[in-house]
């Protein structure tokens, strides 16, 4: 094994989203920080969106799914007992390289469920609470929006004006309007005007494959440079192994493997933001004979609980050319009507909408050949063109985020036999989609082809019921109670007083909306805490 002698104040395990907030913060406050990241640089030229044959390169070698993509950095993972695959990305940015940068923040209800609905828990913090980190980050990431949606509190204007309300958007709008249904120009962390680091959006409408323009807001743009600025040091191709202890239990670094060579990185302070997989399968292989079922995990709670929110889509043909793939690939509009607890309904929370860009014609076939009522039409032939003719251009979709309540039942675990290229276990995904999911989610997309009749479609369907999203939520659970919760309100470990937790793994509930705006949020208060408390905190001997 090669020793590094330089000690870190701070290691962060994860270059991605969370671990680019964090390290920004961190070394602005002055800390010695190493970033550890099993992935690389993007190359911008590299991503797919703006060559001729982008859907096709975004089908494998840019999937998001990593037993797909297969790249060298990559570690498998064993979903073959779990209802959806799982979504990640690792890269300097991490996932935030492909996500479509839809910015919303949790509403205050998803906070209190236990309080207001009697299911799950409520979190150890709040709306409020959390606020002030919201609307910075809105700053730091180049967030284009409009204030004042009345689903929220009162709050600060996000630092960039939104986008225009596309032919789509207005279109709809003028639908929900005439029903009565909440809607507001969508939040997008991709800038309508330079901004920082950032370019102006182009408006590709192929974000969710990286961006070309380098505009959308990816940390490997608005904040590692920052970071390295300050003295920041990113090891990339670096995959952790394990998180060490020293004789008092606390974490004292991190071993790690680089071209197949064991090497160890010292440090006061261990920061992990490996994401909601890959976080608690750490904390799983940092077994030792102090922590015989997994670091920080004596509530047994590591790895259980896992929420992947289903997604679910619904698309219509319009007479009009409605110019549909036109970015940002986030949101457009999005309403939130149906999103709090009616228990008349048969479940109990609810789901977010987002009216988004309809993408190419590989896209458009799938959602023919693959969509509720329209698969077992005739499509192929002289159909084929006809349908394309109908659709490319002519098409609104919306995309349902269903609240994914916590279940013990689903959870990570390390897989016995299947490992990545340096021996280490694969994460194995037990997930079972639970019958108030499916409630909630038929209910939504049916409502959701009310809106598309009232906005004019000849033809509405569900063209997706339960797909994969990529939030990967709730495997560390935050709480107050080191019996029932992995880390405490600041993220961090019951267990181990210098080990934090700063990804989606301690979402308490997944909440109904994108998560990326509450995971920066937390990682920045986390941060925040760790750098006002610093003199006070305990640290590795």
């Amino acid at each position: 094994m090669v020793a590094r002698t330089d000690v870190a104040d701070v290691l962060i395990v994860g270059g991605g989203t969370s671990g680019g907030v964090a390290a920004r913060h961190l070394a602005e406050a002055g800390f010695k920080v190493v970033v550890l990241e099993q992935g690389h640089w993007p190359n911008e030229s590299d991503f797919p969106g703006n060559k001729p044959e982008y859907e096709l390169l975004a089908a494998k070698q840019w999937s998001p799914n990593p037993n797909l993509r297969g790249k060298p950095e990559d570690y498998p993972v064993n979903d073959s007992e779990s209802d959806l695959p799982v979504i990640m990305y690792n890269a300097v940015g991490g996932t935030s390289v492909l996500f479509a940068a839809c910015w919303t923040r949790a509403l205050p209800s998803d906070f209190r469920v236990k309080t207001l609905d009697g299911v799950a828990d409520d979190w150890p913090i709040s709306y409020e609470e959390l606020l002030p980190f919201y609307e910075i980050n809105d700053r730091d990431m180049g967030v284009s929006g409009l204030v004042g949606n009345p689903a929220y509190p009162p709050g600060a204007a996000p630092p960039l004006p939104p986008f225009p309300i596309h032919k789509t958007g207005r279109r709809m709008a003028e639908a929900l309007n005439r029903l009565g249904w909440h809607w507001w120009p969508g939040d997008n962390a991709t800038p309508s005007m330079d901004y920082g680091h950032q370019k102006q959006c182009l408006r590709y409408g192929i974000c969710r494959m990286g961006c070309p323009a380098g505009a959308k807001a990816s940390t490997y743009i608005t904040h590692f440079p920052l970071a390295l600025n300050r003295g920041t040091q990113i090891i990339t191709g670096a995959r952790v192994s394990q998180i060490t202890v020293d004789e008092k239990g606390r974490a004292n670094g991190a071993t790690y493997f680089q071209n197949g060579v064991e090497h160890f990185q010292p440090a006061k302070m261990v920061i992990v933001g490996a994401n909601g997989i890959g976080t608690p399968r750490l904390l799983l292989m940092s077994a030792s004979e102090r922590f015989q079922n997994g670091l920080a995990n004596s509530s047994g709670l590591v790895g259980k609980r896992l929420m992947l929110h289903p997604h679910g889509s619904s698309a219509g043909i319009f007479d009009d050319d409605l110019e549909d793939w036109v970015g940002p690939a986030g949101e457009q509009l999005v309403s939130l009507q149906f999103y709090e607890t009616d228990k008349s309904r048969g479940f109990v929370r609810g789901c977010k909408w987002i009216l988004m860009c309809t993408g190419g014609p590989q896209q458009m076939v799938e959602r023919w050949d693959k969509g509720e009522g329209t698969r077992d039409e005739p499509f192929w032939g002289t159909e084929f063109t006809r349908k394309m003719q109908d659709s490319i251009g002519h098409m609104m979709e919306w995309q349902i985020i269903n609240e994914d309540l916590p279940e013990e039942t689903n959870y990570v675990s390390l897989d016995p036999t299947l490992t990545d290229s340096d021996g280490l276990p694969a994460p194995k995904i037990h997930y079972r989609t639970s019958e108030n999911t499916r409630l909630m989610l038929d209910f939504h997309l049916q409502r959701s082809l009310e809106s598309l009749r009232e906005a004019g479609a000849k033809k509405a369907w569900i063209t997706r019921r339960r797909v994969s999203s990529g939030h990967n939520l709730g495997t560390c659970k935050m709480g107050n109670d080191p019996e029932t919760s992995v880390v405490n309100r600041w993220g961090q470990a019951h267990d181990v007083p210098n080990l934090y937790l700063i990804d989606g793994s301690v979402f308490t509930t997944s909440t109904g909306v994108n998560p990326t705006a509450t995971i920066c949020a937390l990682a920045k208060r986390t941060a925040t805490y760790i750098a006002d408390n610093a003199r006070q905190l305990e640290v590795a001997s």
